[in-house]
């Protein structure tokens, strides 16, 4: 049987030195489209795998990640792994996915490291963690969280400006003479989680328009899907008086929203406005198609897996980051685009 192809073999037959090829296999940036292409060629040609084993034993990593998400069947969430999983791809690593159902235990186990023999860091998009569990961690392990943040300063972070998202989106219903805005799966109390920081963002916006809050039109819901936000816009529209405005504060409560709505004879955007968050790829091709804020989630995922990489390879290079990506408000027809 013929011995397993090595580097330096690889790298005979492609012209080059050992240690190029070992750029390119860890996707180093510095190394030119020919010699890049040589390379891939010869391993190509002679059958050469990474020795995985050999190459942990020599960084004392695993070149594996962990991406811990409360619902993949959120379509944020199933659409932000897919850019996690590829900017790790680009810079050399595998993702394992952990789903965590929002629940704490669950969040906690990925915290402290459910899987540490096998990964080199975490990114975490928490809902049910408390600020004391992120002060007790194990901080050997990185971690980089994703939306919500139960602590400041407690740990690497990337989010949109939530507030500033909903100032926005509520000011654009306010141009368009929307007064009793209804704010679906919003909050007035409880900690800084995302759906109180876009509240916020709603009831700074009325008040820069000289429009009373009223907490009627704040409405819970139990999750954030879509037969949550059909059940609510149903309540709403029985209420008296009602809404002329829905903002829903994710797509799937826009989207389920929009249907009931459809049903029940309510016009959109005659009758009301309907506003959601994420943009998420159904919002572009429902009927009618969704005005939605976007959240760069490219940017997300590139600034987190950056983050983390940065940790894993220097636990304590520099200060925490509070990484704010931008936002855009996505104009549709479901108020008036």
């Amino acid at each position: 049987m013929a011995a397993r192809p090595r580097i330096k073999d690889v790298a005979e037959y492609a012209g080059v030195s050992p240690k190029t090829v070992s750029n390119v296999i860890n996707n180093f940036e510095h190394v030119s489209d020919r010699t890049r292409a040589s390379v891939r060629e010869a391993i190509e040609a002679l059958g050469y795998r990474v020795n995985i084993a050999g190459r942990q034993l020599r960084q004392g990593r695993t070149g594996m990640i962990t991406l811990a998400v409360p619902e993949l069947d959120v379509a944020y969430f199933s659409e932000l792994a897919k850019h996690v999983m590829t900017e790790a791809d680009r810079r050399g690593q595998t993702v394992l996915l952990h789903q965590t159902g929002g629940d704490r235990e669950r969040e906690l186990a990925a915290l402290h490291g459910f899987d540490a023999q096998f990964t080199d860091g975490v990114i975490l998009s928490p809902l049910a963690l408390h600020p004391r569990d992120l002060a007790t961690r194990d901080r050997r392990l990185p971690v980089v969280l994703l939306g919500e943040r139960p602590a400041e300063g407690s740990t690497d972070h990337v989010a949109i400006d939530n507030v500033r998202a909903a100032r926005e989106a509520t000011a654009h219903l306010l141009a368009r003479g929307r007064r009793r805005i209804a704010v679906v799966g919003g909050t007035v109390r409880g900690r800084q989680g995302t759906d109180r920081l876009r509240t916020d963002g709603y009831r700074e916006a009325l008040k820069a328009a000289g429009i009373p809050f009223e907490s009627d039109l704040v409405v819970t819901v139990d999750a954030y899907h879509w037969r949550d936000g059909a059940r609510a816009a149903v309540a709403l529209m029985d209420a008296d008086p009602r809404p002329d405005a829905l903002l829903c504060l994710n797509d799937h409560l826009a989207l389920g929203a929009l249907r009931a709505l459809h049903e029940t004879g309510h016009r959109v955007p005659g009758d009301l406005d309907v506003v959601g968050f994420d943009d998420i790829e159904a919002s572009r091709f429902s009927v009618p198609s969704l005005t939605t804020v976007s959240p760069d989630k490219k940017e997300i995922a590139r600034a987190a897996v950056a983050l983390l990489l940065d940790r894993v390879e220097d636990p304590a290079a520099g200060p925490l980051q509070d990484h704010v990506v931008g936002h855009a408000l996505m104009v549709r027809e479901s108020s008036g685009g």
